[in-house]
């Protein structure tokens, strides 16, 4: 693969999700791209690239930048977010609402194993009902998610097995998450570059690992959108190594932990004691 032919793909992923495509990652490319030229049924790579050239129809678009984003992430990732989640987060946000009821967004949500995260870890919280929407570009991603059937592998990363063996059974050589589970998730395809108004307002919202895979004006896009879609006193959680610096005045850092955000002037909320 040339590096016209990087650029060019650069430009589709880039207008199309804001991603950056590293010149560096062509191998990569191509070996995810050989996938989408067989389901387009062209004779390989080279010829898909040519139909990119030309006049790429939206499906096509849709399945480069698909293919091309990272959908990387596993159950429970990042387990000290999801014990503050757990500890201070909720229970606060619960305490404030009518009936204990916590509207929460996970946002590029992937395959899905940061919503049922929550909804797990939620089922043990009293007083906390979670409203939870999850929503991802990736429309092979969603369809992942909503069936809830996982590899051995994938079931095995960051998830306990008395998690494993309360929310999953077991189909033949995988594990899929129980109807009961499923069933309180609501999934949407959503790209992070349109309009978030029609979303409505979060109390909680994860957006984590993103930021870090976008250029710069589509990270200050995001959190603008994110900003607009919080609640007074919600609380945006991104990656533990990302940071607002593309809208430095529209969050500021929460206590308790990396990666916590609340709008200005907000109070924070407290950190769950040492050992919890």
């Amino acid at each position: 693969m040339t590096p016209s032919d990087m650029e060019v793909l650069a430009q589709i992923v880039g207008a199309r999700s804001g991603l950056v495509l590293p010149p560096d990652q062509a191998y990569l490319a191509e070996t995810r791209l050989a996938a989408v030229a067989h389901a387009e049924h062209l004779p390989g790579v080279d010829a898909l690239l040519q139909a990119l050239r030309a006049q790429p129809g939206e499906a096509l678009l849709n399945a480069v930048t698909d293919a091309l984003a990272n959908s990387e992430t596993v159950f429970l990732r990042d387990r000290p977010v999801f014990d503050l989640l757990r500890d201070a987060v909720l229970p606060a946000l619960a305490g404030a609402r009518p009936g204990g009821a916590v509207r929460v967004w996970s946002a590029a949500c992937a395959t899905g194993q940061e919503p049922y995260s929550l909804a797990m870890l939620a089922a043990d919280l009293p007083g906390v009902r979670l409203d939870l929407c999850a929503s991802d570009l990736s429309e092979r991603c969603l369809h992942k998610a909503k069936a809830g059937l996982y590899t051995q592998f994938e079931v095995q990363r960051g998830l306990p097995i008395a998690q494993l063996l309360r929310w999953f059974e077991k189909t033949e050589d995988a594990w899929r998450i129980r109807p009961e589970l499923r069933q309180a998730v609501r999934w949407r395809r959503f790209n992070l570059l349109h309009d978030m108004a029609p979303l409505g307002r979060f109390d909680l919202i994860l957006c984590r690992n993103v930021l870090m895979y976008l250029a710069p004006e589509a990270r200050r896009h995001v959190l603008h959108g994110l900003a607009g879609r919080l609640a007074p006193d919600g609380v945006l959680v991104l990656g533990a190594s990302e940071a607002v610096c593309e809208a430095p005045d529209m969050f500021e850092a929460a206590p308790g932990g990396r990666g916590l955000f609340t709008l200005p002037r907000k109070a924070g909320l407290t950190a769950p004691r040492t050992g919890t």
